[in-house]
């Protein structure tokens, strides 16, 4: 068939002329991108060969291979994995509408106009970033052809172009199952860092450093007489080319010993699988032995994926069994709360043929979920005590997702809430655990206090907070969303129970001085009865009482929530979730000691029929609802009277 020419996209275009005229000093990443690729259409057909008894392909020697040729200065690396389709060529190669282009040009552009000197390495990482390996190849190719055919298809599609803006694309009846690229390479440049490419010892460098762990053997082809077997070997009979020569270890790094394996080995492994960009934070093995065996090996990312909370988001392990790959995202791995695991998990014992159905129910996969959950956590909770820098860059980003798990896994939820931990009012620097919490509750304290709100400053500046601060006691500060769930999911830690400070009556400072302060309300109640029934009635609409605090110090009033009623915010939090929420009335409270207060008493006492009082009563509602980031009903009305109000005292 014919050629047809297509244009780029200008994205595109603008890809491709930075990929030539590229930035990265390390132009060896191409080859480690296109094996990467290789290796994923070769983990597709195992799959696809097991799901679909359809599918007639031979499977019995999956691999890859690279074969240069220094005369015609080419360099071919091939598979014979699941191959493309031509739309798919078209739509995912021709055009990489989902590559995230602008995404990365645009981060790109970021690390050249920087002075950090690790800006090669962050400029090299961006590549697998954002998906866009197979460009990699213009860095050293004057052309790049692609020859593939899917498995279950008849014909092939050619896809070909030199990177200055159009690229062909053709139908080959002959094409072999898989998929090779062909790069046409740019003449040495050691100055330009653009090695030859061709040379046998130098792609071996390059797979030992990148690729060495990928299961699926990598083979090196070359002409005889260039060393691609072993030193001295023949040739064959026929007097063509050596044996080809694996030139990957294969063996898979969770299955040899941890004084064999070297970080960088471990972290390349990771990008492999998660293709991030960055290192992981920290490495969890695990070797479990007995009736069920299997090995573990996963890893703790540095910075969460940006599907991190999006529903159907990409999660999960990779499952193997016996070393073949079964699956490649297996959600049944880890529970949700857990989701940024990454890592690879190889059974002994399961069936070949297991589908997401009878993952679901299999006891093998509960127990290792169980089990894999529980290390992770006694990790964290390691990460602490031990390292507590790394623990805190970890909780920074990871937090909020980790006490997801507080809601529903009631089997992990002390070793949960022993791996995390809360910013309090005891330093405003640091975290702290439940445990530490309790070691410092002052004598005679009964509850571990929190409030929650949007952020630090709006917690530490809510009028709640002052009897608290007054009284020295500690308070946990919760601005993370799923704090508004999870505080009335867990009953207590330690028999001391968790109690909002926003809700219920405030229990302030030892038995003794409540007993002292008993009295001294009481007279108050007395004195404030008649402001209160007043109150009580102008706000009736609105609160269901209005009572004296105890809570406050400097702040004229504050709104608070009965004691089982939920929290304005996490009835916003519902609503926005399509839960039906019924409103319920709150509780005003007075600070008998503050001057608008006992000038409203006063005010009130002497003329109790004056029409401007019944404004009054509005804005020290509105006022107490501002305070702690809520707004008044009407608040064009509220501003109206407050304006009067303040225009009087000019």
């Amino acid at each position: 068939m014919t050629a047809e020419t297509f244009e780029f996209q200008v994205e595109a275009r603008q890809l491709l002329q930075m990929m030539v005229h590229s930035i990265y000093s390390n132009k060896d990443v191409f080859l480690r991108e296109l094996v990467s690729n290789a290796s994923d259409a070769l983990d597709k057909l195992r799959i696809e060969a097991l799901r679909d008894d359809a599918l007639d392909v031979d499977v019995s020697d999956l691999h890859i291979e690279i074969e240069p040729d220094k005369d015609a200065r080419t360099l071919t690396i091939r598979d014979n994995g699941i191959g493309m389709s031509r739309d798919e060529v078209v739509g995912l190669i021709g055009t990489i509408a989902k590559s995230g282009t602008a995404e990365f040009l645009r981060k790109l552009k970021e690390v050249q106009k920087t002075d950090n000197p690790d800006r090669a390495a962050a400029a090299e990482g961006l590549i697998g970033q954002f998906g866009v390996g197979f460009y990699s190849a213009f860095m050293v190719a004057d052309e790049v052809t692609l020859l593939t055919r899917r498995a279950g298809e008849d014909a092939g599609t050619r896809w070909t172009s030199t990177g200055e803006g159009t690229y062909t694309v053709e139908t080959v009846a002959d094409a072999p199952q898989g998929t090779s690229v062909t790069l046409r390479l740019k003449p040495v440049d050691n100055d330009d860092r653009l090695f030859d490419y061709t040379s046998p010892w130098k792609i071996k460098e390059i797979v030992k450093r990148y690729s060495d762990f990928i299961t699926w053997p990598i083979r090196l082809v070359t002409a005889a007489g260039e060393g691609s077997a072993e030193e001295g070997s023949e040739d064959g009979e026929d007097g063509g080319k050596p044996e080809p020569e694996t030139i990957n270890s294969r063996q898979a790094l969770w299955a040899r010993p941890r004084n064999e394996v070297s970080d960088e080995e471990y972290h390349e492994l990771y990008k492999h699988i998660s293709h991030d960009w960055a290192d992981p934070l920290e490495t969890v093995r695990i070797h479990a032995e007995g009736t069920f065996e299997y090995q573990a090996l996963l890893f703790l990312p540095a910075r969460p994926p940006r599907d991190l909370f999006t529903q159907g988001g990409s999660r999960g392990l990779q499952l193997y069994v016996k070393r073949v790959l079964i699956m490649e995202d297996c959600e049944e791995l880890v529970p949700p709360y857990l989701r940024f695991v990454k890592g690879v998990v190889d059974a002994q014992d399961l069936s070949l043929n297991i589908s997401r159905e009878i993952l679901q129910q299999d006891r093998h996969i509960q127990m290792m979920r169980r089990r894999l959950a529980k290390k992770v956590l006694s990790t964290l909770k390691e990460m602490r005590a031990k390292r507590p820098e790394k623990y805190a860059e970890f909780w920074r980003e990871f937090g909020p997702v980790v006490k997801e798990g507080l809601l529903n896994d009631f089997e992990n939820r002390d070793a949960i809430l022993a791996a995390c931990s809360f910013a309090t009012t005891h330093d405003p620097e640091k975290t702290a655990t439940l445990q530490e919490y309790v070691e410092r509750m002052k004598e005679g304290q009964e509850h571990i206090y929190y409030l929650t709100g949007p952020s630090r400053a709006a917690v530490e500046n809510s009028p709640h907070m002052e009897g608290y601060r007054d009284k020295g006691l500690e308070v946990l500060v919760l601005t993370d969303p799923v704090d508004e769930l999870w505080v009335d999911a867990v009953p207590d830690f330690q028999g001391k129970r968790l109690r909002s400070i926003a809700k219920g009556e405030a229990e302030l400072g030892t038995e003794e001085e409540k007993e002292q302060a008993k009295a001294e309300r009481e007279q108050q109640r007395q004195e404030y009865g008649d402001l209160l029934e007043w109150l009580g009635g102008r706000l009736g609409d609105e609160v269901k009482e209005v009572r004296l605090s105890s809570r406050l110090t400097t702040s004229p009033a504050c709104v608070v929530s009965d004691t089982d009623d939920v929290t304005p915010g996490l009835r916003n939090m519902l609503r926005a979730m399509g839960q039906e929420m019924p409103e319920s009335k709150r509780i005003l409270e007075l600070n008998p000691d503050h001057p608008l207060i006992t000038g409203l008493r006063k005010a009130h006492a002497g003329r109790a029929s004056d029409p401007e009082l019944s404004g009054m009563a509005e804005i020290v509602y509105g006022m107490a609802l501002l305070a702690e980031g809520g707004r008044p009903d009407d608040p064009s009305r509220f501003t109206k009277l407050l304006a009067e109000r303040l225009e009087r005292t000019l």
